[in-house]
């Protein structure tokens, strides 16, 4: 998830596989799967740094993580 802040200031997280597109018109919009519409407060740019940071968490997290399959006992095919 990302944090991102509403036009009114609130902040809230958002899953970023969820997003379509992100629109500047001025304003931001963060256009979603659903087709709902989200404006928030940071630039298209900083979105974007904020889903790669993500994703580069994610696969940092899943490299330190055991195998299930390891971890359940399973035997690896032949």
């Amino acid at each position: 998830m990302i944090k991102l802040t509403k036009l009114n200031h609130l902040e809230f997280h958002l899953n970023p596989d969820l997003i379509k597109s992100i629109e500047e018109t001025p304003d931001t919009i963060i256009v979603m799967l659903n087709d709902d519409h989200i404006i928030v407060q940071e630039k298209p740019e900083e979105i974007i740094d904020k889903i790669m940071d993500y994703r580069i968490r994610l696969l940092r997290l899943s490299r330190q993580q055991p195998d299930l399959d390891d971890a359940a006992g399973a035997k690896p095919p032949l």
